[in-house]
């Protein structure tokens, strides 16, 4: 599956970074909750500091990386 266009992976980084992100849906405009990620095909991972990850490349799989608070600090696809 070939990645999303620049475009949309711009409009991730901006709906994404700087929000913690969430496991239930939230009223607080700072957090994003994980059912609104990309599911199936164009799938996620969160990826907290030190955590081990595959390898695989996956151009559809959006890569959202986290800092010990759990807020987003940036996203990458691969």
């Amino acid at each position: 599956m070939d990645p999303p266009s620049q475009e949309i992976q711009q409009q991730w980084q901006e709906k994404l970074v700087g929000k913690k992100i969430v496991d239930s849906p939230s009223d607080h405009p700072e957090h994003f909750c994980k059912e609104d990620l990309p599911q199936g095909p164009q799938s996620h991972r969160v990826i907290p500091p030190g955590s081990m990850v595959t390898k695989d490349f996956r151009p559809s799989r959006m890569n959202v990386h986290v800092d010990n608070d759990g807020k987003c600090t940036h996203i990458n696809f691969g």
